[in-house]
């Protein structure tokens, strides 16, 4: 397949080398002046879980556009939350009929989100991979499962072809039934974290802190009422936030979940992406409903 991906951010990158690698040809497109300024190559040094845990150190030529061109058989957006509506928009003046992946967190409802491109030529999903780039050299990894949302209706030409791409890299599915659910649920739990982010100062400051993710919960406790005003269902993971104790809580995060050398605790190490916005979403939409998030407000010094 001839694939562009939308920016060259952390995970579009490392899932397009995994992708060269299985004999797709990728490409890149990058905001005006870009092209310049990232060069030709990145210095890749990323751990790749797909068959246990292999350390990838090379300098990976990149092919980059400034304008998109015809032909592509798939396009895969993995932008910023708030980079997201720009780049819909973008996408449907020069897109055409070529399918497109949304493949980031989302707050707004989905058909919202993506307005104008069409719903019937979008699918949904979210990677299992994390890091930063940092004067062009990529620090992070991808494991070997991500998620896809179940085909909508009339959206299952693109599910398999996304499928297909994905299974020729030895990449492993995890269908989602409710996408717009399973968002919103992930949306508010990255709040919960990078409310403790800002108060702390960065990603690895997150690591660092024994309270940290006894106060994740807390924070999580908050923002529950704001998923159910909305009408989100609670999933299994944002209710283990929070019903389990702080203290166990912190526990099962510092010495399992993010126990040290774990591909999670690296992926947040090397996290230099700057924090908040998820925070302002959630605090927003909680005074139009009149909740109360004394947590989240604080850490934004409001």
């Amino acid at each position: 397949m001839r694939i562009l991906f939308f920016g060259r951010g952390v995970i579009s990158t490392q899932y397009a080398w995994a992708f060269e690698k299985a004999g797709h040809t990728v490409e890149f497109y990058v905001r005006k002046g870009r092209k310049e300024t990232f060069g030709s190559h990145i210095e890749l040094e990323m751990w790749d879980a797909r068959r246990g845990k292999q350390l990838i150190q090379e300098n990976w030529n990149v092919n980059l556009h400034e304008e998109i061109r015809a032909n592509y058989d798939l396009i895969i957006v993995s932008v910023t939350t708030e980079q997201l509506p720009k780049a819909a928009q973008f996408l449907s003046t020069v897109a055409g009929n070529t399918p497109v992946l949304i493949f980031n967190n989302i707050w707004q409802d989905l058909k919202s989100s993506i307005s104008p491109l069409s719903m019937n030529n979008v699918a949904f999903g979210f990677p299992e991979a994390g890091g930063g780039i940092a004067d062009n050299r990529l620090r992070g990894g991808f494991l070997k499962r991500l998620f896809l949302e179940k085909p909508r209706a009339g959206t299952e030409h693109i599910n398999n072809k996304v499928k297909e791409l994905f299974e020729s890299a030895n990449l492993k599915i995890s269908w989602i039934k409710d996408m717009q659910n399973w968002l919103w649920n992930h949306f508010a739990m990255n709040a919960a974290v990078e409310a403790e982010v800002l108060r702390l100062g960065s990603f690895p400051a997150l690591l660092n802190h024994k309270d940290s993710f006894a106060n994740v919960g807390k924070n999580m406790r908050e923002i529950a009422p704001v998923l159910n005003a909305r009408g989100a269902k609670i999933d299994m993971i944002s209710l283990l936030l929070t019903k389990i104790p702080p203290p166990l809580l912190s526990m099962l995060f510092n010495k399992v979940i993010f126990a040290k050398g774990s591909l999670p605790r690296l992926f947040i190490e090397y996290n230099n992406t700057k924090a908040g916005f998820s925070v302002l979403e959630v605090v927003k939409d909680a005074k139009k409903w009149g909740i109360p998030l004394p947590r989240l407000t604080a850490a934004l010094g409001k």
